[in-house]
């Protein structure tokens, strides 16, 4: 069975349409230094924020060992190399987590290990932590009250009355249509629009939680209330409570719309590594560093069914489905950070390309490779 929601068809027709809002984007890997933003001749400098690295990262060993991985896909016997190679994988990592934390594969091409790539809707993935963390600080006092209760600015407007919930789990009840809304947005952002404003203009298209449609303009509310909740910028935020805490070893950057604030759906610059590090995160319950970072009840309740209305969708995490327990962020492109709970390993796919490869492939992909690391462990 698939990873995808019943709107499979949508989201991939939401990824085609994506790649025309690219071209003013950075779609490629970027090497960054706090305070130098990059731009061209074609495409304007992005704002942006830069996370600062924790003092203590935790410490990911390089462990290489060989992993022969094939899988069947489409009546197909596959192997997990020939899959980089044709999905144009520019980054690759495996992180067995069973007794340690070891990098037992990682590999890059036109990258390096220091190389930040674009997350894309990754990022969907941080603000949903962003949220857990401030409900269970007390900020947020429940996630079934209405985001008006927090940013009344939304009064009037599509938003009007929806629950959190319903913003976590992609059921807000917008009148949007991903592919041809974010390329959109993210157009406007890149040139400076500001996205409360845009968010306070979109109607009501449905019932709230009566249907799943991804929007990602419900992870822009949800960053927005994380601000306006805790009264410290989303960006900072996820830096004090979550990138630092959780051990992660560079800098990353975070992109913002015209008035400074971040986007919250997507567009998160970091290492592969880092990227690695969340995904332990969540496989250990959210702990880091001997702390809880992200509350354990969250991490569960964020990745599992959050609705009957797509049961292979949390709150701001991919399902696995067939039973299974694993979960994973997914981006534009193809970018994955995915987590299995059975195997105790995290594997992370990053690519500059905006060319989509097969979900269900790179689920079928990952959870073979997941069961090699298993089988290839010492006793």
């Amino acid at each position: 069975m698939p990873i995808l929601s019943p709107r499979r068809s949508a989201r991939r027709a939401s990824a085609m349409a994506l790649a025309t809002a690219l071209a003013t984007a950075l779609a490629t890997a970027l090497v960054l230094t706090p305070g130098a933003a990059p731009a061209t001749a074609s495409a304007p400098a992005t704002a942006f924020h830069v996370l600062r690295p924790s003092a203590h990262p935790v410490e990911l060993r390089s462990r290489p060992r060989p992993l022969a991985v094939s899988y069947t896909y489409g009546g197909e016997r596959r192997t997990l190399d020939d899959f980089l190679a044709r999905t144009g994988t520019n980054g690759f990592v495996v992180l067995d987590a069973k007794d340690g934390q070891d990098i037992v594969a990682e590999r890059y091409t036109d990258a390096t290990r220091a190389t930040r790539f674009q997350s894309w809707s990754v990022a969907k993935s941080f603000t949903s932590a962003a949220v857990g963390v401030a409900v269970g600080e007390g900020r947020i006092r429940s996630i079934d009250e209405p985001v008006t209760a927090y940013l009344p600015e939304l009064a009037g407007s599509g938003y009007d009355g929806v629950s959190i919930r319903d913003l976590l789990r992609m059921s807000s009840g917008i009148r949007w249509t991903e592919g041809r809304d974010v390329p959109r947005v993210q157009a406007a952002a890149n040139r400076g629009a500001s996205l409360r404003r845009i968010a306070a203009r979109q109607e009501r298209g449905r019932e709230p939680g009566s249907r799943f449609e991804y929007a990602s303009m419900n992870s822009f509310v949800l960053a927005w209330l994380v601000t306006a909740a805790t009264g410290v910028p989303y960006e900072r935020y996820v830096e004090s409570r979550i990138w630092r805490p959780a051990g992660m070893a560079s800098t990353a950057r975070v992109d913002a719309d015209g008035r400074g604030d971040s986007r919250g759906y997507c567009c998160y610059h970091a290492t592969d590594r880092d990227f690695a590090r969340f995904g332990l995160l969540y496989l250990r319950g959210g702990r880091a560093g001997g702390r809880q970072v992200v509350p354990a009840s969250w991490v569960a309740e964020s990745t599992r069914p959050s609705s009957a209305a797509n049961p292979r969708y949390g709150l701001h995490w991919w399902l696995g489905g067939d039973g299974g327990r694993d979960f994973m962020a997914a981006g534009f492109g193809g970018q994955y950070v995915y987590v299995s709970p059975e195997h105790q390993v995290v594997i992370v796919r990053s690519a500059r390309s905006t060319a989509r490869p097969d979900q269900d492939e790179a689920v079928a992909a990952f959870r073979a490779a997941a069961a090699e690391v298993a089988r290839t462990r010492h006793p």
